[in-house]
């Protein structure tokens, strides 16, 4: 069984930052891939950005330049650095884990950007 335990979301204002992170913990095999989704009220869930294992990261566009995702150093760790963030940006944030067995996600934790 895998798990994935969220943190770090909360309550900014336009032009703040937030610093969410992602611990997978439990049977992980050949990770493919580490990353975070969102779904923005009323609205599909979409990629953010992940990082496969050789670490390449892929992003959305609407977060280019202003999002980074890294790897932690504790293993199967991933942060995203939040920065200059929108309103547009409100939603819940999912981690999501690819690995030689299927995908698992995180529960999730709100991001709300509001002034």
């Amino acid at each position: 069984q895998v798990r994935l335990v969220e943190s770090g979301g909360g309550l900014v204002q336009p032009g703040g930052s937030l610093r969410l992170s992602c611990a997978a913990a439990g049977n992980i095999f050949n990770m493919y891939t580490m990353g975070w989704y969102r779904q923005p009220p009323e609205k599909e869930r979409e990629l953010v950005a992940f990082i496969t294992t050789d670490g390449r990261t892929n992003y959305a566009e609407s977060v280019k330049g202003r999002f980074t995702l890294s790897r932690g150093s504790a293993r199967n760790t991933v942060h995203l650095q939040m920065n200059s963030l929108k309103p547009e940006d409100t939603a819940v944030y999912y981690c999501k884990v690819d690995d030689l067995k299927g995908t698992y996600w995180g529960q999730g934790t709100q991001v709300t950007v509001s002034s």
